[in-house]
């Protein structure tokens, strides 16, 4: 991180390159001397992966396989709602046990990504250090709980998924191969001390000097009827709007901006909004467990709340929330008496979304009847949240203009790491217009 004030009235801050965030982004502010904010862009320089443009005339069943490459910290929730999609469109029927194996695969996925934020990427701003190596020379304890935590979380997406990066056995109809109660049963005593662990955890970043920053903010995601949203819902808002993941480009629009090879989203009406575990915690409040809530308190995350500094909070409390389904499920698995459902391809929309640890992450695939993907439109949740992290920053800067130069460049990138951008995942499409004479 290096920052410079302009030998101007003007002040001139840059971050050229973002730290402890996945992928390759700057900050570039330059405030006049009567305070205006002259210009503030978010840059997301990484080059743009053309996954979508990778996908067109693949087979539907190698889907699942080339989505999680996406990313490396969620590849569980690119294969969710690829499969799901395209199951409902095929009108496929996964043997019985299937959906709660995934839920669980999922929220193995949930443990591993929120651990690995809170303790390697956020606790160090929140403490005043320069990174998690630093505070692991004064915070041992805590972060050696923090890696058993997310440990916990990748060996169950290796049972499950067959490997914790990229997992192998997810299938359009099921899996490839499912494990055995025996391969599961060791999970539910470390699940047991996972619950305290995350009690701990909450009790630790309680401690924690956090700014605040009550603006107002539209969050979303899914809503469910019987349970914390991951796989399945209808997608909700704070301001009361609601539809179906089919209406989802009907309501979001998708924007190209000339200083970031990542799209912005908002709504159509114009509005941006906010995704990920603060959303959900506050439209969910009441699907969340007893532990989620011990939890909640602990952690002093006072719902409803739209205080991007929450967030860190809001995590651990859905990390309690996965652990404890996670021990639910464990308990009671029994293997599906067969791994997969018959396949057959039908032409047509598919379109589904599920709850990534990050936020809403949407999918279409226009598949023909030969079942080979004619297009498709992955809208990841950091290209959700982009647009709203620079009205963030815009409406934080002001109350941060009278800090030191360093201690005003912490606090941006602070705001910017509460969404836990996976800047990989949003640069995967760039817009091409060619004029031709």
């Amino acid at each position: 991180m290096t920052h410079r004030v302009a030998e101007t009235p003007s002040r001139f801050v840059e971050i050229p390159s973002l730290a402890r965030v996945e992928g390759e982004g700057a900050l570039h502010v330059r405030v006049g001397a009567d305070g205006e904010i002259q210009d503030l862009r978010l840059e997301i320089y990484e080059p743009p992966r053309f996954f979508e443009a990778f996908l067109v005339g693949r087979h539907f069943s190698e889907v699942p396989d080339i989505v999680p490459r996406i990313c490396g910290i969620c590849p569980v929730a690119y294969q969710m709602s690829a499969i799901h999609g395209l199951e409902r469109l095929f009108g496929v029927e996964p043997p019985p046990g299937t959906r709660d194996l995934r839920r669980l695969l999922y929220l193995g996925e949930w443990i591993e990504s929120h651990m690995l934020h809170v303790h390697l990427l956020a606790a160090p701003d929140f403490l005043g250090y320069e990174s998690a190596i630093e505070m692991a020379r004064h915070e041992r304890p805590a972060v050696e709980r923090g890696l058993r935590l997310k440990r916990l979380g990748n060996d169950l997406m290796a049972a499950i998924g067959g490997r914790e990066i990229h997992p192998v056995s997810p299938r359009v109809g099921g899996f490839s191969g499912v494990p055995s109660k025996g391969d599961l049963r060791p999970f539910a005593p470390r699940l047991k001390d996972a619950m305290v662990d995350v009690l701990g955890v909450a009790e630790w970043t309680a401690s924690f000097p956090r700014p605040a920053f009550p603006r107002p903010a539209e969050l979303v995601s899914l809503v469910h009827p019987t349970e914390y949203p991951v796989n399945e819902g209808t997608v909700a808002s704070t301001a009361g709007r609601s539809f179906p993941a089919e209406h989802f480009e009907e309501r979001v629009e998708e924007l190209q901006v000339p200083h970031s090879n990542a799209l912005h989203a908002r709504f159509v009406d114009g509005d941006s909004y906010f995704v990920g575990p603060l959303a959900r915690t506050n439209l969910n409040q009441e699907r969340l467990g007893p532990l989620a809530l011990e939890v909640a308190a602990l952690a002093w995350l006072p719902l409803p709340t739209a205080d991007p500094f929450a967030s860190m909070a809001a995590r651990i409390v859905e990390a309690a929330q996965a652990i404890e389904e996670a021990l639910a499920l464990v308990e009671a698995y029994e293997p599906p008496v067969r791994p997969m459902a018959e396949v057959r391809p039908t032409a047509g929309r598919a379109t589904w979304i599920t709850e990534a640890p990050r936020g809403m992450l949407y999918h279409r695939y226009d598949v023909g009847d030969d079942g080979l993907i004619r297009e498709a439109k992955i809208v990841p949740p950091t290209s959700q949240n982009l647009r709203h992290m620079e009205d963030d920053l815009r409406r934080y800067l002001p109350d941060v203009l009278d800090r030191p130069d360093e201690e005003m460049a912490r606090l941006l990138e602070m705001v910017v790491r509460n969404y836990d951008p996976c800047i990989s995942c949003a640069t995967h499409f760039l817009a091409l217009d060619i004029e031709r004479g």
